[in-house]
Order: structure tokens, then sequence, then C-alpha cells
């Protein structure tokens, strides 16, 4: 097992430093330079150079790069050309922020795709999958910022029920109660906006599980159709999740985007978004690598999971 686990590290080690190499390409590349932001055209072009020099952009391209790779291992992601905030510093602020919103909402919408993607795949063809499933393919149709205005403008304006900026109230920032009224809205459009997909992958899984030789057997020796889908279906069933519950790491830093811009929640969604308005490039640089690595390690999360649940994986893998 822990040759197995060690292996894998060791090939992802180089899809980290391909990412990195890439998202530091990308920026380069782009036609707006980091230097642009901040110098003005009647400036002396001493001094424009004596703020390349200061920010290092003075340097070649790959000197540049290494500077950027030893200052992220060491823990400092640089600074912000706009702010001069630490990034790192404004990082360790948001992420928690982004977290508290999107993994309730992704495990929430987790559990209630399983119950009702096993309810629609074991009534294939009935009406009750009909509803389901349709109503899944209109979730998936819709946009996240269509749904989050709907309800912005359904229970924060028309009915006054829930607020709908930011994380407190002006001069509640310690309230608990506040924080979880301020949750309900955008929770609540991830939440939709995660469950279609879900519902969909399970009702499948559940579709094919239920037609396997193993199925009739149990039928055959008189199993009942509970005993059958909780006792061996829904095994099977929740082993490929795994791979879809490793995918959605990188959700957890940049997966709210739209709802964060929609309801000003001060998390990496709003964060990214500034940055790039702003031509904030050591920003985008930091977070276009935390969220590609992720799917690096939500990959290599899966693969040791699935190692763990399944042993013949291990065995493939070796």
């Amino acid at each position: 097992m822990l040759k197995y686990i060690f292996k894998r590290i060791l090939q992802a080690i180089p899809l980290l430093i391909i990412i990195s190499i890439i998202c530091f390409g990308l920026i380069q590349l782009a036609p707006y330079d980091a230097v642009d932001t901040m110098t003005t055209p009647n400036m002396s072009e001493k001094t424009v150079e004596l703020i390349k020099a200061r920010y290092g952009l003075d340097k070649p391209a790959y000197v540049q790069y290494f500077y950027w790779v030893k200052g992220i291992l060491s823990g400092e992601w640089g600074y912000s050309i706009v702010t001069h905030e630490s990034i790192s510093k404004d990082l360790s602020a948001r992420i928690p922020n982004t977290i508290m919103l999107v993994l309730p909402a992704y495990i929430l919408a987790l559990i209630l795709s399983i119950i009702l993607g096993l309810f629609a795949g074991s009534k294939k063809g009935k009406l009750a999958d009909k509803i389901v499933d349709g109503l899944s393919s209109f979730g998936i149709a819709i946009p996240s910022f269509w749904m989050a205005m709907i309800l912005v403008f359904l229970f924060g304006h028309r009915l006054n029920i829930f607020p709908i900026l930011g994380m407190h109230t002006i001069g509640n920032e310690d309230s608990f109660s506040d924080l979880m009224i301020h949750l309900v809205l955008p929770c609540t459009v991830l939440t939709l906006s995660f469950m279609p997909e879900l519902v969909r992958y399970v009702r499948s899984s559940t579709i094919g599980q239920l037609s396997e030789d193993y199925v009739m057997v149990q039928q055959a020796y008189g199993a009942s159709s509970g005993w059958i889908m909780f006792k061996h279906v829904l095994r099977n069933v929740l082993l490929p999740i795994i791979t879809i519950v490793g995918m959605s790491l990188p959700m957890l830093v940049t997966g709210t985007v739209v709802t964060e811009t929609v309801f000003g929640w001060p998390g990496i969604g709003t964060y990214f978004i500034k940055a790039i308005q702003g031509f904030d490039y050591p920003i985008v640089m930091a977070i276009m690598l935390l969220s590609s690595s992720l799917v690096i390690l939500g990959n290599l999360a899966s693969d040791i999971l699935y190692s763990i649940v399944d042993p013949r994986i291990k065995g493939m893998g070796e």
C-alpha cells in the first residue's frame, strides 16, 4: 500500500512542475504587462526601470520563474502589484471563507444526490424517475448566476427574509447566527448547482448496477428490494463517486467565483475577479497554480482512496 501511494506521489510531482511552468508562461504571454499597472505614460524611463528592478521584472523570464517558485516553496506567494499586500496573507484570510461556503453546500448536495439518484434509478422509466431526471436536466441548463439573482430577488428583495450581501451585518461580525443567515442563499445556490450532475451520475450508476447478474441472484434467493439496494447496489454505486469527490477538490478554492461575486462573499472568487479586473498578475498566477495543483492532488487522493477501498487497483498499479 505504502509503495503504491509513494509511486503515485512521485508521478504527481512532474505534473505540478509542468503546471507551474504553464501558469507562469501564460501570464508572460499576456498582452498587458504587469509594469503597465504601476506606471503612467508621463513617467520617465529611469523611473520605469526602477519599478521593474524593485519587483524583479527586469530579469529574464526564467530567472523570474525560479524566484517565483522559490517563494512559493517557502510559503511566500509574492505581493499584489495593486494593493502591495502579501498574497499569502490574503489567501489565508479568504480560503477559509470559501471553504465555509462550499463544503457544507457540496456535502448536502452529495447526500441529496445519492438519495434521489438511488430512488430514480430504482424506478427507471416510471413517473418518479422522469420527474427527478427532468428536474436534473433543468438544473443543469440553469446558469448559477441566474439562479442566484432569482433567489436574491425573491428572498432578499420581495420577501426580505435573508440578507443578500457579504458574510456579516455591519456591527455583528462576531455573531454566529448572523453568519448562518448570510450563508443560506449562497449555500442554496451552490447546492442546487452541484446537485443535477451528481443526481444523474448516481441514477445512471444505479441503473447499471441493477442490471448486473448479482442482483438477479439475490432476487432469486428471495432478498427484498431494499436489502439489495442498500446492502449491495449502494456500495457499488458509491465507489465511482470517490473520483467525483476527488475531482471536486479545486471547488473548495475556485469553484464559487460567480456565486461569491453575486453575493459579495469575501472569498477567493471575489479576490480572483478583482485581480483579473486590475491586471494584478501575481494574484492571478497564484490562484491559477493553486487551482491547477488541487486538480492533481484531487486525482491523487482519489487514486489512494480507491486503492484502500478496492485492493485490486493497488495490484494493477504495481
